[in-house]
């Protein structure tokens, strides 16, 4: 079974990936409200996942 926070966090960056290919402003960086929300929940959930990571490697 996939990793629930991988998935998440994968769909996050499509989220990010597919709003910042439809938004102008948000060319070059999150600068509207709904880019920057999805900015900060994938850089979120790809900060817990390689926590994660850190730590089972040091198991």
């Amino acid at each position: 079974m996939p990793d629930d926070l991988y998935q998440r966090y994968q769909a996050a960056h499509r989220a990010c990936q597919a709003h910042t290919a439809s938004c102008a402003p948000c060319a070059d960086s999150p600068t509207c409200s709904t880019g920057k929300r999805l900015y900060e929940t994938f850089a979120r959930l790809q900060d817990a996942y390689l926590t994660r990571l850190k730590q089972r490697r040091k198991r």
